[in-house]
């Protein structure tokens, strides 16, 4: 938690962490990254980022609950040790997930 809350506050995102049991930073009503239960983070970037994340780093898909989530890419330990690294992914998830229309609330 420690290091995946350096990482948001290194980067040049306007988030924080949200979540006492289950930390995540959001956008406009979509969720880009979180911490599961075993102390993964996963980052949510577009295809292209994705393919790039995964050629550069051992990553893989996040599989939650029995499903793979779309989108999501599990970071590995080691990057997510290297703030300045992953500050950097997750200001472009942070800029990809801005470009997408906002999520209507359920109020």
């Amino acid at each position: 938690l420690e290091e995946y809350t350096a990482v948001v506050d290194a980067s040049e995102a306007d988030t924080e962490v949200k979540g006492a049991k289950n930390p995540y930073t959001s956008r406009n009503g979509h969720m880009f990254s979180f911490l599961d239960q075993d102390g993964t983070m996963a980052i949510r970037l577009s295809d292209e980022l994705t393919e790039e994340f995964r050629d550069r780093h051992e990553s893989g898909d996040v599989i939650q609950y029995g499903s793979t989530m779309r989108g999501y890419s599990s970071v590995p330990p080691e990057l997510l040790a290297d703030t300045g690294e992953m500050s950097a992914w997750f200001d472009k998830s942070w800029d990809w997930i801005g470009s997408l229309p906002p999520k209507p609330t359920k109020k």
